[in-house]
């Protein structure tokens, strides 16, 4: 049986990742005033240029109905099935549209609500691929891959509230009190939501660092053979990428993965985010 891997853009990978692991994508659409781009054809520099120059963010839109239809379609000109894994169905709409979508396929394509975003999803792709190329049919593999959701450890920290509080998720003193006291908040996906986790003070490299020491320890079961690294601000935080993936180095990691945080993602969290992701079941 030859099974296709499908995604929306907020998997967050490299396009020599998608291929590497065979993952097909659809695109949510990011609305820059009146202008509409499909999610992968801007840089997190345009998203941040126009919210400097409008003082508003972007606005993000799900992936409809009829474009997972053809998407579907096309799949299964050379699938025999396909497993789609979708946006959290708590903070987007597309895993509503993909099933509708689903429905015309007589049971050939299986949609999952990752209950994450970004590398949490990829982390479920790449060990729904693991499953693929062991010769396991769809329904076995979309069994085990649900069954893994619940251990995804997938967080990050925003060095700015800015975005936040322009997208409505936190309070103006809130913001001014975390820029000016330089307060850096820590955000989890727990069971599909967003939520925040603790509240670092001082530098944002010492902040990350503490971030990814945190996470270690609460997190302490980790399966080691891959975590991922996913930043939206590429040349501010190349060293900080380093020292994250040093520290994930020596926690015994075999491959880790340094990704881009895509435009979907990006209007959400906005410059200096970064964020680690690993399963974190392991005995």
């Amino acid at each position: 049986m030859k099974i296709a891997l499908s995604a929306e853009t907020t998997i967050d990978l490299t396009p020599a990742l998608l291929q590497e692991y065979d993952i097909h994508i659809v695109p949510f659409s990011v609305i820059l005033g009146d202008q509409a781009k499909l999610d992968g054809e801007m840089s997190n520099q345009d998203i941040f240029d126009y919210v400097a120059k409008n003082n508003k963010l972007p606005k993000t839109s799900a992936v409809n109905q009829f474009q997972y239809e053809e998407h579907f379609k096309k799949l299964l000109e050379n699938y025999d099935a396909v497993i789609h894994l979708s946006l959290s169905s708590e903070i987007s709409s597309a895993y509503r549209n993909a099933l509708l979508a689903a429905e015309e396929f007589n049971g050939k394509v299986h949609i999952i609500d990752s209950r994450s975003l970004s590398t949490g999803i990829a982390l479920l792709a790449f060990y729904a691929h693991d499953l693929i190329t062991q010769g396991l049919d769809d329904n076995v593999v979309v069994e085990k891959v649900k069954a893994r959701i619940p251990s995804i450890q997938i967080s990050f920290v925003i060095k700015q509230l800015d975005y936040l509080y322009k997208g409505g998720r936190c309070s103006k003193l809130a913001m001014f009190g975390a820029n000016i006291f330089h307060i850096c908040p820590q955000i989890i996906m727990s069971d599909g939501k967003m939520a925040p986790g603790k509240k670092y003070r001082g530098l944002y490299q010492k902040v990350v660092a503490d971030y990814i020491d945190d996470t270690l320890a609460q997190f302490n079961h980790p399966d080691l053979e891959r975590a991922s690294i996913t930043y939206s601000s590429l040349d501010d935080e190349k060293e900080i990428v380093e020292m994250v993936k040093a520290k994930l180095t020596a926690r015994g990691f075999k491959r880790i993965y340094q990704t881009y945080a895509g435009g979907t993602i990006t209007c959400h969290c906005g410059p200096n985010t970064i964020g680690i992701a690993y399963f974190n079941d392991h005995e």
